[in-house]
């Protein structure tokens, strides 16, 4: 059975569908470790309920320190190492890794993005693409999984879900209705990935 390493900044709810699909026997994997550079992230909640070990990794005691962003990733690849992961399944991580890192699982890091590829790239995309429905701009809207690269959302496709935007839709509605299809798209990426190997 294939293992994957989750890694979340926040509340988890993609962690979540992933841990249910898993106990379900919708996915052929186990989740072996959460990390987390967020203490708060309830996400490390969602995997001490769950029984999977977890694992905290800070940049800022690196930064303080004057140490690089490389010296963190190889701290967390000696972190890693234990667990042996399959696949590493970036869900709502806010932390760009460096070609050192990436180089280490080749084909086996994936990005959950709440954006189509190529429409909008980083970490405040879902409120772009509203934003831009609002001002009439012809954008289509949705998620995708996609691999990893050093460049931002860059990756090629794995799955993509199309989320549109209604008239008049109140922000929170819909980020709702892509939270919902981020669930269901983490998923499938990862049962899609599984198939290939």
């Amino acid at each position: 059975m294939k293992r994957l390493a989750v890694f979340v900044s926040g509340s988890g709810s993609n962690l979540q569908a992933l841990i249910d699909a898993c106990g379900a026997g919708a996915l052929a994997a186990e989740i072996a470790l959460v990390v987390s550079n967020r203490k708060a992230a309830y996400g490390l909640e969602r995997a001490q309920l769950a029984s999977i070990p977890t694992h905290y990794a800070p940049l800022k005691p690196y930064s303080d320190a004057g140490r690089s962003r490389a010296e963190y990733e190889a701290g967390l690849l000696a972190a890693l190492t234990p667990f042996s992961p399959d696949l590493l399944v970036l869900a709502g991580w806010m932390h760009i890794f460096g070609a050192p890192f990436l180089g280490q699982f080749p084909c086996r890091v994936i990005n959950l993005h709440p954006a189509l590829p190529g429409v909008l790239a980083g970490k405040d995309s879902l409120r772009e693409t509203y934003d831009a429905a609002q001002r009439g701009e012809p954008l289509e809207t949705g998620c995708m999984v996609h691999y990893v690269v050093p460049e931002v959302d860059a990756g090629e496709v794995i799955a993509v879900e199309r989320v549109p935007v209604a008239p008049g839709e109140a922000l929170d509605d819909f980020a709702a209705r892509m939270h919902a299809a981020e669930h269901r798209l983490i998923v499938r990426a990862v049962d899609q990935w599984l198939a290939e190997r």
